[in-house]
């Protein structure tokens, strides 16, 4: 039996928060969320027992009902030091001593599912298994400021979780290092190596992207690694079943990547419908157009389950010599008209715990000239869909933001002439990925589309 156990036990004192840094909100979700879930959907994992500080027991027991995990056994209650949350699950588990008891912490929400089989299939072969990754830096010894040794990097590497091990094993090292009143705990394999010298431990290769957040700075990285490893959208399946009687509503849907989405909908047995100024006068910069357009997809359907914005309008020029009414039309459309939209759609997606996606830009990353108002407001979606993801998590309703690459539009056509077609996605690539994230449990997450 393969029970991992997630730390989450720590105070996260080092980032600054209110909250232990498990709790911090990182791509829609609390970091701890994303780490039970990669244990949760693995198949070797029989089950996850989850160990907790007192103080936050409430939380964890709210995101497991909420998330709907299978898996979660037990809810443990660690200590003041690490070490006392790993002795929680192996005392709790003393009956079992069969099992492996695989430690991950829970501010490492990156973990890929590779690494957590490789841990999992070596305890197979071995009692103990740890995860580390090369050096990228030189490592030296000091004390007292100055260097004693300079170990080989090659010999040299960084450790990670999980960290996977007979529970038989893991509790005799612990039973003996407790004996030790010069004990002091670094990770759980360094007890099993201090005090069952003799068992080998199997090192598996881990990943620069199974990070830890330690630091305020690191939450930053990890939205971005979240954001990179959003391709996993392409392992998703069109399904029929998935996709019939689903509602869809597009805003934007008269031509470019609206008007595939629309096709690519209809394809797979999803009603559309389809609004736009060229289409049927309706207007995202004017909330009561939305509203009424919204409304009447109720009064025929009784219910949306998809709501999609990709209405946008880019003036490529310098902003000194734009057009004031271009200025204003591009902020009323670009960034009223989400507002607009948002407002709108919540009474109804509240209902069907639906999904509403938005569309921004890969320019709104970084300012650049000629592109003062476009990247500005492409930069303030993000930010907004990020924000209400959080605020209508409560309701279940998921937000993300797709962000295609260089797209084979008629925008992008008016404004940069003919181009390599080679150089640019089609836009049904977009349209399927749009599609691919709506069948996902993403929220508060930005897709990367990629040619």
């Amino acid at each position: 039996m393969n029970i991992a156990v997630i730390l989450a036990g720590g105070s996260g004192i080092r980032v600054e928060k209110s909250l232990p840094k498990q709790f911090f909100k990182v791509a829609g979700k609390m970091v701890i969320e994303h780490a039970v879930a990669a244990f949760e959907k693995n198949e070797l994992i029989d089950e996850i027992a989850i160990v907790i500080n007192n103080h936050y027991l409430f939380l964890v027991e709210d995101m497991i009902i909420k998330n709907g995990w299978k898996k979660v056994k037990r809810v443990l209650i660690g200590g003041k030091e690490r070490y006392h949350s790993s002795l929680a699950a192996i005392n709790a588990y003393h009956d079992s001593k069969d099992a492996n008891l695989i430690f991950h912490d829970a501010a490492r929400p990156l973990v890929s599912q590779r690494i957590i089989d490789d841990v999992v299939k070596a305890l197979d072969h071995y009692k103990a298994v740890d995860v580390a990754i090369n050096s990228a830096d030189t490592i030296i010894e000091v004390q007292d400021d100055l260097i004693t040794a300079i170990p080989e990097r090659i010999k040299m590497l960084k450790g990670q979780t999980p960290q996977g091990f007979k529970q038989e094993v893991i509790a005799h090292a612990y039973q003996l290092a407790l004996q030790d009143e010069n004990f002091r705990a670094t990770d759980d394999c360094g007890v099993v190596k201090k005090y069952l010298p003799e068992e080998n431990i199997y090192v598996v290769n881990g990943e620069e992207v199974n990070m830890k957040l330690t630091y305020p700075e690191d939450t930053y990285l990890l939205d971005k690694l979240f954001q990179l490893r959003s391709v996993e959208i392409q392992d998703i399946e069109l399904s029929e079943k998935a996709l019939e009687n689903k509602v869809m509503v597009v805003f934007g849907g008269g031509y470019g990547i609206g008007k595939s989405i629309v096709d690519l909908a209809k394809l797979n047995g999803i009603r559309v419908y389809s609004f736009s100024r060229s289409e049927n006068n309706v207007d995202v910069s004017n909330i009561k157009s939305v509203t009424d357009a919204i409304e009447k997809v109720f009064q025929v359907e009784q219910k949306i389950d998809f709501i999609i914005n990709t209405a946008g309008i880019l003036y490529k020029e310098p902003l000194e010599t734009m057009n004031y009414d271009n200025v204003l039309d591009s902020i009323h459309t670009n960034y009223l008209g989400m507002v607009n939209i948002a407002l709108a759609s919540l009474p109804y997606l509240k209902k069907s715990k639906g999904h509403i996606l938005f569309f921004t830009s890969s320019s709104y990353t970084r300012g650049r000239a000629f592109y003062s108002i476009y990247s500005s407001t492409k930069a303030a979606i993000v930010n907004f869909a990020q924000a209400i993801s959080q605020e209508w998590e409560t309701f279940g309703i998921k937000v993300n933001c797709i962000n295609p690459e260089r797209t084979l539009t008629p925008m992008r056509i008016k404004n940069f002439g003919n181009e390599p077609e080679s150089t640019l996605l089609k836009p049904e690539t977009v349209a399927l990925r749009t599609i691919q994230v709506l069948l996902s449990n993403y929220t508060g997450q930005v897709i990367d589309v990629r040619l």
